[in-house]
């Protein structure tokens, strides 16, 4: 198949399968059956779906591998004091560290779990990670099934592991407010026997929200597995992935006044996607105007605040998450075994 046509196709597909109506609470709506398409992804390939995206992504932006040979990372965040970028490495339970033209190295082993005993699962290690309002780095631990923040003296302080006295699955991924409060999701991908293990203390995955003060609040339990999450550079709209087959999409929410969410609905279906592509939406970031760009099936997919998919930047691999970087300007991908680098033209949310 000519690939001008299948881009056409696949264009004229994602369209129609993101006209999902709204919904309260959210649910799945079923996408008419796609035909597979014979063209695979490769990495560095920018697919422009709409002009916006030129605005975005300059027409000579290349994509640049920065780091490899891990086993699967995530959680990719920057410190803007010491220019360097942290990213989980989840089944070496690890947290690495990279800046620019020296090697990478360890910057915390055990990261996600440390208990004793060998780790009976695929990914003990830490998964989302951000920085709070103060600067320390909060983590969100698979083994130890909690949310930390590291320190000034090295130690780590239990944010969040329990709710209504039951342990957390599994915390994923995470965001502070300007005000902040840490929203975040609870997926049980750090179980060893996910949603069928014993050691599962909810019959739900739940979006929290823990407030500056220390409440935890569960904000929603309609997803079966909510994975990335980012709010809108006004925080008046909470994000959400559900990464779970059928059910998989982008969400979108309103934040009331009091931090907690109503109205959810689909933002962009990705049903249509996993029929083709290898992955699942994933962890997501929001650029200084709104436009979200996520991991999902072989790449990075960026939308308009209106939902409108604007193009992809492809990886041909299933891609975890990403994050702004260096002058804010920069992304950096989490895929598969490897860390990406694409120069942008705009400034991620807080930069």
């Amino acid at each position: 198949m000519k690939r001008g046509l299948w881009i056409l196709l696949l264009s004229i597909t994602l369209y129609f399968a993101a006209r999902a109506p709204a919904s309260e609470p959210p649910a799945f709506v079923a996408n008419e059956k796609v035909a597979p398409v014979d063209q695979p992804t490769k990495a560095g390939n920018i697919i422009r779906l709409d002009p916006r995206i030129d605005k975005l992504i300059a027409t000579d932006a290349k994509l640049e591998k920065v780091a490899d040979g891990f086993d699967w990372v995530e959680g990719p965040v920057w410190n803007r004091q010491e220019n360097y970028l942290l990213f989980s490495n989840i089944p070496a339970n690890a947290i690495i560290k990279w800046q620019a033209d020296k090697p990478t190295e360890i910057f915390m082993k055990p990261s996600g779990y440390t208990g004793s005993a060998p780790f009976a699962g695929r990914e003990p290690g830490t998964n989302g990670l951000t920085y709070d309002n103060d600067g320390h780095l909060v983590m969100c631990e698979h083994g130890d099934r909690r949310i930390t923040r590291l320190e000034s003296n090295g130690k780590k302080t239990t944010l969040a592991d329990r709710f209504d006295g039951k342990r957390l699955n599994s915390p994923n991924d995470l965001v502070f407010s300007a005000k902040g409060d840490l929203y975040f999701t609870d997926p049980p991908w750090g179980l060893p026997k996910t949603f069928d293990d014993p050691q599962k203390a909810l019959d739900f995955c739940g979006v929290y929200r823990l407030s500056k003060t220390g409440k935890l609040t569960l904000l929603t339990k309609e997803l079966k597995a909510p994975n990335g999450i980012a709010l809108s550079p006004d925080e008046k709209k909470l994000y959400v992935t559900e990464s779970l087959g059928e059910r998989a999409a982008w969400y979108v929410f309103d934040v009331k006044e009091d931090g907690t969410i109503t109205n959810g609905r689909i933002f962009f279906d990705a049903a249509a996607l996993m029929k083709i592509r290898k992955g699942a939406p994933d962890g997501l970031k929001v650029d200084k105007d709104g436009n979200l760009f996520s991991a999902g099936p072989e790449g990075i997919y960026v939308f308009a605040p209106d939902g409108t998919l604007l193009g992809t930047i492809e990886t041909g691999v299933p891609t975890g998450n990403c994050n702004w970087g260096e002058d804010g300007s920069a992304l950096f991908i989490t895929a598969d075994k490897a860390i990406y680098r694409i120069k942008t033209t705009t400034r991620g949310k807080g930069f």
